[in-house]
């Protein structure tokens, strides 16, 4: 089982490598620290990431699990604030599409199946803070192109699910709650704490390697009961 996972090198990627290797899975990273360096703000990014992750796994990715993101604070008055929406939109959202089409026809054309898990957030569901719109509507359109996938592709043997994590103590997290008092936020949350990455990971790893194929098209919420739908 050789899977590709993006945005490996720190926080919820880390946790979730480590949690495929334990499994037994052979796990291709993507980041400056670990795996292969792609930088997804620039288009040429993910192709040049699937190459490369296809030539190292000799020809054959069983999974990907698309992890990368940024979550950068983005102010309506700034006078950058569409630069920042599209520099979002194209890291999170566009890099995650085209290494899932490349997915997909790297499956139907060797005539097998995959999955496919991408870690979107609750902001999907819930949105975010006033400067954080671009973030929040990544993560949606995450959702739904999840949700098209399993919908498109399941006959063919091609799953998908989508991780849906409210707080988690990364380096993100950490200087979200900092900046938006830490306390009320937690308050928020009704199991009183925010979700350590390995929870995380070991919801991506049941989606990647354990889930019935009839579980395609799921949502999981990891938001300790903070929105419930």
């Amino acid at each position: 089982m050789t899977i590709l996972l993006t945005g490996s090198s720190r926080g919820i990627g880390a946790a979730i490598q480590a949690a495929l290797t334990d499994a037994g899975a052979s796990v291709i990273g993507h980041g400056t620290a670990s795996g292969i360096p792609a930088d997804f703000s620039d288009p040429a990014g993910p192709t040049a990431l699937w190459n490369a992750a296809l030539e190292q796994a000799g020809g054959a990715i069983d999974v990907l699990v698309n992890n990368a993101g940024v979550f950068e604070a983005s102010p309506l008055a700034d006078d950058d604030w569409t630069a920042q929406w599209e520099r979002t939109m194209r890291i999170n959202l566009t890099a995650s599409a085209e290494l899932c089409r490349l997915a997909v026809l790297h499956w139907q054309a060797r005539g097998v199946g995959g999955r496919i898990v991408n870690i979107a957030s609750r902001a999907a569901y819930r949105g975010d803070s006033p400067a954080h719109w671009h973030y929040a509507a990544s993560k949606a359109g995450m959702v739904a192109m999840t949700k098209t996938i399993a919908r498109g592709y399941a006959r063919e043997g091609i799953l998908a699910f989508a991780v849906c994590p409210g707080f988690t103590m990364t380096g993100m997290a950490e200087d979200y709650l900092s900046s938006r008092g830490g306390d009320a936020l937690l308050a928020d949350i009704p199991l009183g704490k925010v979700a350590d990455p390995a929870e995380v990971a070991s919801v991506a790893r049941y989606c990647a390697l354990e889930a019935p194929a009839s579980m395609t098209g799921s949502v999981i919420d990891v938001n300790g009961a903070s929105y419930v739908r």
